[in-house]
């Protein structure tokens, strides 16, 4: 549940600005003030159903939105990289660091 928490947070703060304000505001609650869903109906003033089925089209769209664009995916690539390069950095392979200059390169 953790990992999936934070990939639609991660999802949230790439593609939030595609969403309705609606839509931010049901996934801010839920995902990050950990608001319930009974909380965010009365906040509302609708059912929780509806929320629940908000909240859910909301996932989809978000999964959607990173299928076609990949900007999480890239920005985990990065990290990777970004990682690899501080330990080969620490451990001074400059050989190996060349490789992850030209692979860094590569994500332009």
């Amino acid at each position: 549940m953790l990992e999936k928490t934070t990939r639609v947070n991660f999802l949230f703060d790439f593609y939030q600005a595609l969403l309705t304000p609606k839509q931010r505001n049901y996934m801010e609650l839920y995902y990050l003030e950990d608001y319930s869903l009974g909380e965010i109906s009365e906040t509302f003033t609708v059912s929780r159903q509806a929320v629940y089925d908000n909240i859910r089209r909301t996932e989809s769209m978000l999964e959607a939105y990173e299928d076609k664009l990949h900007l999480y995916e890239k920005f985990k690539e990065r990290q990777e990289l970004l990682n690899q390069l501080v330990t080969v950095l620490d451990d001074q392979e400059f050989l190996q660091a060349e490789k992850l200059v030209k692979a860094l390169k590569e994500l332009e």
